[in-house]
């Protein structure tokens, strides 16, 4: 697929999920469709209870594949922002987080996926957060003004990897960071599924191999990456007999020059 109708693709499926209230793109296979909750998904993902109290209902869809925030260590007065943000359940948990004080912004290409994110802190107001309609690979934000950058199961669907780290490091402060959770493979895919339109809005045909993941990440320039946790990642193509996929978490570093 080209890389125009793999956006047009992703931007269907995740209207898709909107418009359905269910979670058939990313997240474990068990969770596809709605077969097992949101609220059961993200408890699978090391969300806690009070996590998931904290947030407006309807926020969180079950689209992850781990938790960054658990490893992002958010402190008062910082400036998020979230790559892939969905219907913002990790920019509201970031902004309870970081406080009045703090700033979140969610970047997401899906227009019915911000509209409804708006609607969620309009509502529950949150004055510390933000939402904009935009591409991760051409990131609508200022130069060296963002402190951590956050992402969940998402830089996998970009066709152009290399263009996500790069401009995160760009909108990152000397010293920022960014954590992000999201979509590995461990050998190459099978080509009925590496062709699959399907399996690339489920997280899977465009996963790259660990090694050129992060590498992605140091060539942008970033230090002191490292996988801070990993997990086997079973999908409804475990069936069919490949099994070469992991979730992981990993961080970087921009340095102070």
């Amino acid at each position: 697929m080209k890389e125009k109708e793999i956006k047009q693709k992703v931007r269907e499926g995740y209207a898709k999920v909107v418009k359905e209230n269910s979670s058939c793109c990313c997240g474990p296979a068990s969770s596809c469709c709605g077969s097992v909750s949101a609220t059961d998904i993200s408890k699978n993902l090391g969300y806690t209870d009070k996590d998931l109290s904290s947030i407006p209902e309807g926020s969180n869809l079950g689209l992850g594949c781990g938790n960054p925030l658990a490893l992002a260590s958010l402190k008062k007065g910082e400036t998020v922002l979230d790559l892939g943000s969905g219907a913002g359940f990790d920019c509201f948990l970031a902004a309870n987080k970081v406080g009045e004080s703090g700033k979140v912004i969610g970047v997401d290409m899906t227009p019915e996926m911000i509209q409804k994110a708006t609607e969620k802190a309009k509502k529950n107001g949150y004055k510390n957060v933000e939402f904009k309609l935009g591409e991760i690979e051409q990131l609508p934000v200022a130069d060296n003004s963002i402190d951590i950058i956050i992402s969940n199961c998402v830089i996998n669907l970009s066709p152009d990897k290399e263009s996500v780290f790069k401009e995160a490091f760009r909108v990152l402060k000397p010293g920022g960071r960014v954590v992000v959770s999201d979509i590995v493979l461990l050998k190459e895919l099978p080509k009925t599924i590496k062709d699959s339109a399907e399996a690339y809005v489920a997280c899977i045909s465009g996963a790259i191999l660990k090694e050129e993941y992060l590498n992605h990440i140091k060539n942008a320039e970033f230090v002191d990456v490292k996988v801070l946790e990993e997990t086997f990642f079973e999908t409804e193509h475990t069936t069919d007999g490949f099994d070469g996929v992991k979730s992981i978490r990993v961080s970087g570093l921009k340095p102070i020059k």
